[in-house]
């Protein structure tokens, strides 16, 4: 069983924060886990192309399954199963009844964060945030007809998976880093983290994915160091215009996403905005 955790001070380095955070139980959205129960009731009358769209709207759901699929196939004796890329892919591979046999009824976030309003309004924005991101994402992936989209679109899901941690696992943390930038607008997030954990987000995401030995395509692509990959900047460009425009699409920064979005999908400045009010 995992660790429920719960930090209240920095970790002294990057191993020590990936070695925590890959032993801590992850909680899940209480409406994915109450539809997984409820199809568990009925599983019979389960595919894997429904059940796998359900987790695809939870990035947490998203991110245990993957891992799971990930340390099945290293696992395996033959050797040959792929490496499943998005959660319908991992459900094929695994089998509806091994599914449901692996993961029981799942801890969630609200009562993982009942005693913290806050945080669980922090944590709910960035996976709010995720989803219009992967949806974003999706949409300038299907418009290139690139063949990985719908990876694009784990990708984009998955992009913050360790803030979505953070605010799991080290609430008051979490809260500090959102304190700082909401005095300071023109902090960057990366400062921020460095300031209050001793380490960036970013870092010990990707860390994490080669931890639990997530895809490689995958994990390619959530990383930024390759920006002029079209795929990588798919969820880059997605990411940004999800996080600029959380709070409305008045932000200064959108007409520099909306310039480079363009520039992508090879559109014109306005043809690529009303896509994207589409997308949205």
């Amino acid at each position: 069983m995992a660790d429920r955790l719960r930090l209240t001070a920095p970790l002294p380095r990057l191993e020590a924060w990936v070695d925590t955070f890959a032993r801590a139980e992850i909680p899940v959205l209480a409406e994915t886990a109450e539809s997984l129960e409820h199809m568990r009731a009925t599983e019979d009358d389960v595919d894997a192309h429904g059940l796998g769209e359900m987790i695809a709207t939870d990035p947490l759901m998203t991110l245990k399954v993957l891992a799971h699929a990930s340390e099945q196939r290293r696992g395996s004796s033959s050797g040959l199963r792929a490496d499943a890329e998005t959660v319908t892919a991992a459900i094929v591979l695994m089998g509806i009844t091994p599914f449901f046999r692996d993961f029981g009824p799942q801890p969630t976030l609200e009562t993982v964060l009942a005693d913290n309003d806050e945080a669980l309004i922090g944590l709910s924005r960035v996976m709010q945030r995720a989803e219009r991101a992967s949806r974003f994402a999706l949409g300038f992936a299907a418009h290139r007809a690139d063949p990985d989209a719908a990876v694009i679109h784990s990708a984009a899901l998955l992009h913050d998976f360790a803030e979505m941690l953070l605010w799991v696992h080290a609430p008051a943390l979490a809260l500090e880093i959102a304190s700082l930038q909401e005095a300071d607008h023109r902090l960057r997030s990366a400062v921020a983290q460095r300031q209050v954990l001793g380490i960036e987000l970013p870092d010990l995401e990707q860390a994490l994915m080669k931890r639990w030995h997530l895809p490689e395509l995958l994990t390619r692509i959530t990383s930024e160091k390759d920006g002029r990959d079209p795929q990588v900047r798919c969820v880059h460009l997605a990411v940004r215009l999800a996080r600029h425009t959380a709070r409305g699409w008045d932000d200064a920064g959108v007409p520099d996403d909306l310039h480079e979005i363009a520039e992508l999908l090879n559109l014109s400045e306005a043809h690529a905005l009303k896509l994207l009010h589409e997308f949205d």
